[in-house]
């Protein structure tokens, strides 16, 4: 059986932690944490978050090692509207990093919060 975007979106958010945008917000506060934009290039030129790092979901695995050796580091992930989001953190949840989190909230509240 072929499983949809959808259905697998949904399995992966009942294995990560998922935030709203506060608590996003006061997680991120005061942290020393990491914003992952996993945007295509082109949505993150046109809107971005002020401290955000656009890496997007399909490189996700190669390029974090690079941006992110610590494994224990505060990394929040956010996209559009927080599948991708949550598919990345499932994904690096199984590269062994311990602190991940996708805001599954839309990217224009995201914006409106955290800047």
């Amino acid at each position: 059986m072929i499983k949809t975007a959808g259905e697998l979106i949904a399995k992966a958010q009942t294995m990560i932690s998922c935030l709203d945008v506060s608590s996003a917000k006061t997680l991120y506060e005061g942290s020393k944490s990491i914003i992952i934009d996993v945007r295509e290039p082109e949505d993150a030129a046109s809107s971005k978050l002020n401290d955000s790092i656009n890496i997007p979901r399909g490189l996700i695995e190669m390029k974090i090692s690079s941006i992110c050796p610590k494994p224990d580091t505060l990394i929040l992930l956010h996209c559009a509207g927080g599948g991708r989001a949550s598919l990345s953190a499932l994904t690096l949840q199984e590269m062994g990093y311990t602190n991940v989190h996708a805001i599954t909230a839309k990217f224009e509240d995201i914006k409106d919060a955290l800047g």
